[in-house]
């Protein structure tokens, strides 16, 4: 349908072109062009030159990036047609230059008219390719940075899962369950663009349950949401990365503090942990981190505020606009 369209359009300029010429030149110049000159005859041998010229010569002298030769056989062109109206059509019996100054713009006009449309198209054309390579790239980049979150939230998973059956076997089956639903979120909805709030919460919920359990009595883990609305759409996999690093880099015997609120259509996530300035370095802390800014980047543009605080406490903030669409 785009292609259709530019096509038509392309059509229409031309037309148009064509009616407001043949009319300038009959109706405003008719005493040179409907009593004396033969025009419209000489109308047919322009647009076969115009389309020799859009077909053949632009094109291959573009491609073959001769600028300057095109410039020359552009006036050579225009010359002759120029000559060949005052002597052999119009038999006019004027000199060379009266002829140039009298009839010259007739073959500039369209020539130099139909040039500009042809570079102006090709240039929206590859404008357009431009656009497409670029969507194609952050469409790569984003599977590539969600390639790389996926395998490690399952991994944790199952390592609670395998040492809560060696501990309490007959509570496993909720845990499997769970699982299940977190690897469906996993594998197939976070493929979509964006998802539904409610099931992007679920996972988290899911993902805190499993971390509540893997870390009892090591950290303590404060986790509450306040949530106006669930009718909200959210890139996935977004907030978890934030999550992880707390527990990723948290020390031992340490509290976490998780708080996600939506409200008005915005979402705020602050998460709090401890860490160990002797052990950790800052680049270790941050890198999951830049992976997630660039994603935002990439999905939300200006419809984010992402601040990381490092003082005593790691603290990272994130908020989103859910009422702006992602790209």
């Amino acid at each position: 349908m785009r292609i259709l369209n530019k096509y038509i359009s392309q059509v229409l300029v031309h037309i148009l072109f064509w009616m407001l010429f043949v009319f300038v030149s009959l109706f405003l110049f008719s005493d040179f062009y409907w009593k004396e000159n033969p025009f419209l005859q000489y109308l047919t041998l322009l647009i076969i030159i115009v389309y020799i010229n859009n077909f053949l010569l632009l094109p291959f002298f573009v491609k073959k990036k001769l600028y300057v030769l095109y410039v020359f056989v552009f006036a050579a062109v225009s010359f002759l047609a120029t000559q060949l109206y005052c002597y052999s059509f119009a038999q006019c019996g004027c000199t060379v230059f009266k002829c140039l100054s009298d009839y010259l713009w007739q073959s500039l006009v369209p020539l130099i008219f139909f040039s500009f449309i042809w570079i102006l198209y090709r240039f929206i054309d590859k404008q357009e390719e431009v656009e497409i390579i670029k969507k194609e790239h952050a469409e790569m980049e984003l599977k590539f940075l969600k390639s790389q979150i996926n395998p490690h939230v399952l991994f944790n998973n199952l390592n609670t899962i395998y040492s809560y059956s060696l501990e309490k076997p007959n509570e496993t089956p909720d845990l499997v369950l769970m699982l299940s639903d977190n690897l469906k979120h996993v594998l197939y909805e976070s493929n979509e663009k964006t998802i539904s709030l409610k099931k992007e919460i679920k996972f988290i919920d899911n993902y805190i349950k499993f971390q509540k359990i893997r870390t009892e009595g090591v950290k303590q883990i404060n986790y509450s949401t306040n949530i106006d609305s669930l009718q909200h759409k959210i890139a996935p996999l977004l907030l978890i990365t934030i999550i992880e690093n707390a527990f990723k880099h948290s020390t031992l015997n340490s509290d976490i503090n998780i708080t996600i609120e939506v409200k008005n259509g915005f979402i705020n996530l602050t998460c709090e942990n401890d860490f160990d300035k002797n052990k950790t370095s800052s680049s270790d802390l941050k890198i999951g981190l830049q992976n997630l800014e660039k994603r935002l980047e990439l999905i939300y543009k200006d419809a984010y505020e992402f601040n990381i605080n490092k003082t005593e406490l790691f603290k990272v903030m994130l908020s989103l606009n859910l009422k702006r669409k992602s790209n």
